[in-house]
């Protein structure tokens, strides 16, 4: 058997349910559809006549793409799934502080979490609703499963980001370009240029060697375009999906193929720079059993201080909630 076909076989096994069946569930759905990853993917939502114009929407897409079985389902559906991803939540109403929307999506949570453990207490579970990191944070409080199978999107995207932005600034295959952002995925998180390296070069070595500059003021500049992307999505489209959709994608492909792969989810931090007690985005190992390993980088002053700043912010946001096990 080749590798294609045994790949193809472990995918008929692998089930995925989608809580919120909004734009970011049903990319990520379709997402899942085009690499083939899962032999089913369910999608859960309250709204279930849209969700199942989805649902159609999506199989007819399936003779045209991989052998998969969708439907619209309700929580009983968790049962035998190997990764429950939650993205429902409500969105930002005029005038309402942040700490209003994550009073109100936790209490959402709070109806969620119980039926999918009713249902399904082995799975991982991957968060996908913002704020991201301390919804996450919430969630490994409520349900008490162990940290490594609660994981949030974190800054997978806001690294993808970087990496697309620093590619175009030197003309790059994006591939080859490798640094992080870290810490909250939001307006705290940390741009890491002290270990951003071009094919394991240095930047700034790279930039000698190719007669580039990338000065002080470029860097700041590149750090906020990153950090201010989703307002500027949003300010023109409304949303942001199709690349946290690929995203939360190749989240789930380090799981269910055991990829041991290096993304900068959202998991709790195991006392990293005096750290603790706070979920944020470091680079981690995620294989089979959701995180393997937190890795830490080795920061230069400012960014560590930065990024202890990142998780004061966390702190201030909860010590504000009351999260008490279910």
């Amino acid at each position: 058997m080749t590798i294609s076909n045994k790949l193809e076989a472990l995918s008929t096994t692998h089930k995925i349910a989608i809580i919120g069946a909004g734009k970011v569930g049903t990319t990520f759905a379709y997402a899942l559809m085009l690499d083939g990853l899962a032999g089913e993917i369910v999608l859960i939502d309250m709204d279930k006549e849209r969700t199942e114009g989805e649902v159609m929407d999506l199989n007819h897409a399936v003779p045209l793409s991989n052998p998969v079985r969708i439907w619209n389902g309700d929580y009983p559906d968790v049962a035998g799934a190997n990764i429950v991803v939650i993205s429902a939540g409500s969105a930002q109403r005029p005038g309402e502080t942040r700490l209003d929307l994550l009073k109100r999506n936790i209490a959402i949570f709070r109806q969620i979490l119980p039926q999918v453990l009713k249902y399904n207490n082995e799975a991982i579970l991957l968060i996908a609703t913002n704020p991201v990191d301390v919804l996450s944070y919430a969630t490994w409080k409520l349900t008490g499963l162990p940290a490594q199978r609660v994981i949030g999107s974190g800054t997978v995207l806001d690294t993808a980001r970087f990496r697309s932005m620093i590619s175009q600034r030197f003309s790059l295959d994006a591939r080859n370009v490798h640094a992080f952002i870290v810490g909250e995925h939001g307006d705290s998180e940390v741009a890491i240029w002290s270990s951003a390296n071009i094919a394991g070069i240095p930047l700034l070595d790279f930039c000698q060697q190719v007669g580039c500059e990338i000065s002080a003021g470029d860097r700041v500049k590149m750090a906020n375009d990153v950090r201010n992307a989703a307002y500027e999505i949003i300010k023109r489209k409304g949303a942001t999906f199709y690349a946290v959709g690929v995203g939360l994608a190749r989240i789930v492909e380090s799981i269910l193929r055991d990829q041991h792969s290096v993304l900068s989810i959202s998991n709790r931090v195991p006392g990293f720079y005096g750290i603790e007690d706070v979920y944020l985005s470091l680079p981690a190992i995620v294989g089979a059993g959701g995180v393997e390993r937190i890795l830490k980088l080795n920061l230069d002053e400012g960014e560590t201080a930065a990024l202890q700043n990142s998780a004061q912010v966390m702190h201030g946001v909860i010590e504000q909630l009351d999260i008490q096990p279910l």
